[in-house]
């Protein structure tokens, strides 16, 4: 009995062990269709009493980083920098993110995105909005950082007010520049709000908690926004730094977007200086989505990025 048993389970087990190469075979076991990439859309957290929300306005992507990044410096050095960092050197993308801060009281949005008719992988704001819990009316005030088509392409929709029961508010030194050289998407999307709007000065307050701090260089009135609620601070920083390696390891490359190179570079180190020294995580309009990050000085006179993770959803910080 006892080798008859062993025989038959031996026998079971060879039949068993045969089995997956008429499993294989089978139809019913066909590899899943390919879904294509996706990427998230909104992500939300605590700041105090705060909510943030950053919402993924779209990207593009173009040749680069040099000589758009580094354009004072040899195109190799750019290079061998973002290579060290994993990225490829002659090709980038910029991600376009846009900021929701709820007080609890008001809606307040920082920049409105682009124009989805004249950059279609981009101007997704409105859509992804209503993703993420919110419709356009819903917002109570528009902070404009700066005028560049990627932040105020989306002030308009279909020829109305994209926000309809918004009030604006951003620099007076950014209006009068753009409005006073007739830019053409400044004339068509911010100066007929101008009845609406609020011009504000570096340490001027839009809401109590969100406070204006001038970032110039960029462009002349660039502005970037401090926001604080009970012991938890953020700062917004718009267009401070583009690239999160090029712009934040290497604060002084001369950056084509820069309307005034050295006054841009002098933002960057006095802004991230600040985030460093204070440990104060930031937004950053064009940071790897979904654009949360802190900065630490990298003791070569520019500072070393890594992204948020679990930080904002302790519940004891």
């Amino acid at each position: 009995m006892t080798d008859l048993s062993r025989r038959t389970t031996l026998g079971v087990l060879g039949a068993t062990l045969a089995a997956p190469a008429l499993i294989r075979a089978t139809p019913a076991t066909a590899k899943a269709k390919m879904m294509g990439p996706v990427r998230p859309t909104h992500f939300r957290f605590p700041l105090g009493e705060f909510e943030v929300t950053t919402i993924f306005d779209g990207a593009v992507q173009l040749n680069g980083p040099y000589p758009i990044f580094g354009e004072d410096q040899f195109e190799d050095d750019v290079v061998d920098l973002v290579t060290a960092h994993n990225l490829p050197g002659d090709k980038m993308e910029i991600g376009f993110t846009v900021t929701l801060v709820n007080t609890g009281s008001e809606l307040i949005l920082f920049d409105t995105g682009n124009d989805p008719n004249s950059r279609p992988t981009a101007g997704k704001l409105r859509a992804r909005m209503k993703e993420a819990g919110y419709k356009p009316s819903d917002v109570d005030i528009v902070v404009l950082t700066h005028f560049h088509g990627d932040h105020i392409g989306g002030m308009m929709a279909d020829g109305k007010p994209a926000f309809p029961n918004a009030r604006y508010v951003t620099s007076a030194k950014e209006y009068d520049h753009w409005i006073g050289a007739e830019n053409a998407l400044a004339l068509k999307n911010v100066k007929p709000f101008v009845e609406e709007t609020t011009f504000i000065e570096s340490g001027g307050s839009v809401v109590s908690g969100v406070e204006a701090i001038a970032a110039n260089g960029h462009t002349p009135g660039h502005t970037v926004y401090h926001i604080e609620s009970g012991d938890e601070r953020l700062l917004i920083t718009a267009d401070t730094a583009n690239h999160y390696i090029a712009s934040l390891e290497k604060p002084d490359w001369h950056v084509r977007f820069d309307m005034d190179k050295e006054g841009a570079a002098a933002s960057r180190k006095k802004v991230f200086g600040m985030l460093a020294a204070d440990g104060v995580p930031f937004i950053g309009y064009h940071m790897p989505y979904p654009a949360l990050g802190y900065v630490k000085d990298n003791g070569m006179g520019g500072f070393t990025w890594s992204a948020a993770s679990y930080q904002q959803f302790l519940e004891e910080k």
